[in-house]
């Protein structure tokens, strides 16, 4: 617009449009969250927010969440039971505060402001151009201040973190003094911490359960939590005599009231049928005193972890145990994170288990894929993204599945502490097909049977390739495959029905064509790895030197090497065939990496903080 002149009044300034519309619309936004969050109200309703999760170990801030898929957004209400001057809640690849997305609430004192922020590599924050945190409002209650917000799964902003499916690394601090700005604040200083959830949970239709329906309650009897940082805890317990087959068709937790920031997570575990008894031990699962026995008790019945709901079986299936060919022994599993030490705290905590005596019409079952535990599959140390790959082939599945398949449901990955990301994809007539699990956050913390968001169809001569990526950049050793907790693994639990007679369907490569890498080292090498037969594979990996030929060169060997197929029965023998040296499958179509999807553009946005009237806060 060209300037203008009244009379009496001075000219007046030049403005263009687009910058009068974007000041008017950002005056109403501020005007209307200013209105909103000044208003003193009841808490929202919990029913409006059905997940929820303590996010530090005194159970100071509870957050709560809501997914809509049409929208590709996650409505947050975050509750602070003892506001000081502000807090930070966020995301990051693995729980830094570093490169991190934040949402964050200040104060001076007097008055209070919330942002979009984000860290840098030094752990500075700087306020973000584009607020993707968009504050709804906040409200005062008897238990302390909501904070409602919400955040697109993607916005396309690079300084903003993907929400995807998996795991996510959630981050929190507590600001105990005043600021007086954003850039202020001085991350390193503050009360902080991480947890760990599944944000996306699947949106999925819970099953009508039967009037027949019972409950068993497996819980910790009243145990002393040791003040240490971490605990896992087993108890013993036992069905029955007698007892008939029944079907699990559902389980929750049961957490003791006070405890839920400190339990972590549970399992519970079946004992090996071979054995007519075993010793009803209740203590630390690495305590001297617990007996050897107790290690065969490994078939999962439930597992659960923070933030997880209840888990429920498809309506046509549910999972046997009792009656013949049924060990009556249970092994109850929890693992307590004290980080705070608290002392002389008792917990009652377990898995409640919902079955019933008329039986469905699939017994489900648990297949392994992935790797075998086996140590010619090995890590270099020092690697940031190495990757090892196990097979389920079509000989084996067009072998041991019925014409009509089987229909994957639950899926829980697992590695041990290198383990990074876990990915099993299903392949048909050699084209990548559909993804059955993926967590490209995975965290060996953090392991639950996750309920897909839609089941998954095997038939015979399809493939199952289970991809798992790790990190040893804190490693001066090379880490083998095994049972070991500095040893690793690359497995994924995947539940199905109908259950079949094959329990494991995994590979490693064969060893004939890694006794071939270790000559090769030995050739192209100054140091010489002993190849013996009396020498294990853990020794000769220990004697490599790990420079860039030889890493190379193992990483092309598990890429193209026969390998050896484990397609096992539940008694651990194999189906009859041909195992050995298996050429690898042949991928001639991958599947396209999902997109991001944008938000639609929307109406202005303030780029500054947004002033929130909260009062004045007192340390």
């Amino acid at each position: 617009l060209p300037s203008m002149q009244t009379s009496g009044c001075k000219p007046c300034p030049s403005f263009k449009l687009r910058e009068v519309a974007s000041m008017y619309f950002t005056m109403i936004a501020v005007f209307l969250v200013i209105l909103v969050v000044a208003l003193q109200g009841s808490a929202p309703r919990e029913s409006d927010f059905p997940y929820k999760v303590p996010l530090d170990p005194q159970g100071l801030l509870e957050l709560s969440w809501n997914v809509s898929y049409p929208e590709q957004t996650v409505h947050f209400q975050l509750l602070v039971r003892d506001l000081k001057f502000g807090l930070l809640f966020g995301m990051s690849d693995r729980g830094e505060f570093e490169n991190a997305d934040l949402a964050v609430l200040w104060s001076d004192g007097h008055n209070s402001y919330f942002g979009d922020a984000w860290s840098d590599a030094s752990g500075q924050l700087h306020m973000d151009s584009q607020q993707d945190y968009q504050l709804l409002g906040a409200r005062r209650a008897t238990e302390g201040l909501y904070l409602l917000f919400r955040r697109a799964f993607s916005t396309c902003d690079p300084k903003d973190y993907l929400i995807e499916d998996g795991t996510v690394h959630l981050i929190y601090g507590i600001l105990e003094k005043p600021v007086h700005s954003l850039q202020a604040i001085n991350i390193s200083a503050i009360h902080r911490g991480l947890q760990r959830v599944q944000l996306l949970k699947p949106n999925i239709t819970i099953p009508e359960l039967p009037s027949d329906m019972k409950t068993m309650e497996l819980t910790a009897p009243n145990i002393v939590i040791p003040s240490e940082v971490t605990t896992y805890w087993c108890y013993m317990a036992e069905l029955p005599a007698g007892f008939p087959k029944h079907h699990i068709i559902m389980y929750e937790p049961v957490i003791t009231a006070g405890n839920e920031a400190i339990v972590h997570h549970m399992e519970v575990f079946q004992c090996a049928a071979e054995f007519d008894s075993f010793p009803l031990f209740n203590g630390p699962c690495d305590s001297k005193m617990k007996p050897q026995r107790l290690n065969y008790c490994r078939h999962v019945l439930a597992a659960w972890a923070m933030g997880a709901q209840a888990f429920y079986y498809p309506e046509e299936a549910g999972l046997a145990f009792g009656g013949p060919g049924s060990s009556r022994y249970l092994r109850l599993e929890v693992h307590y994170h004290n980080p705070l030490m608290f002392k002389g705290r008792r917990d009652s905590s377990g898995i409640r288990l919902y079955y019933t005596s008329t039986l469905r019409r699939h017994d489900a079952g648990i297949m392994e894929l992935g790797l075998v535990y086996t140590p010619v599959m090995a890590i270099p140390p020092g690697e940031d993204a190495f990757i090892l790959t196990g097979y389920c082939t079509d000989k084996c599945t067009q072998l041991a599945l019925p014409a009509a398949g089987i229909r994957i449901f639950a899926s829980q990955l697992h590695t041990h502490l290198a383990g990074r990301k876990v990915v099993t994809v299903l392949s048909r007539d050699g084209r990548e097909r559909q993804v059955v699990n993926a967590d490209r956050h995975y965290s060996p913390h953090f392991q639950e049977i996750r309920m897909l968001k839609e089941v998954v169809a095997v038939f015979p001569g399809d493939e199952l390739i289970t991809t798992c990526t790790y990190n040893t950049e804190n490693r001066s050793q090379a880490t083998v495959g095994g049972f070991g907790t500095l040893e690793e693994m690359c497995v994924n639990y995947v539940h199905y029905y109908p259950q079949t007679q094959l329990e494991l369907c995994k590979s490693a490569v064969d060893p004939g064509y890694l006794h071939r890498y270790f000559n090769l080292v030995n050739r192209f090498n100054d140091e010489e790895v002993c190849t013996c037969p009396q020498v294990s594979v853990p020794q000769q990996f220990s004697s490599v030197p790990w420079n860039t030929f030889n890493r190379d060169v193992l990483k092309s060997l598990y890429s193209f090497a026969p390998i050896s197929m484990h397609c096992n029965k539940s008694s651990a023998v194999r189906f009859p065939g041909e195992w050995e040296k298996q050429l690898l499958p042949s991928i001639t179509e991958r599947l396209w990496e999902p997109v991001p999807r944008c938000p639609p553009t929307p109406g202005p946005r303030p780029a500054a903080p947004v002033p929130l009237n909260l009062g004045k806060l007192r340390r």
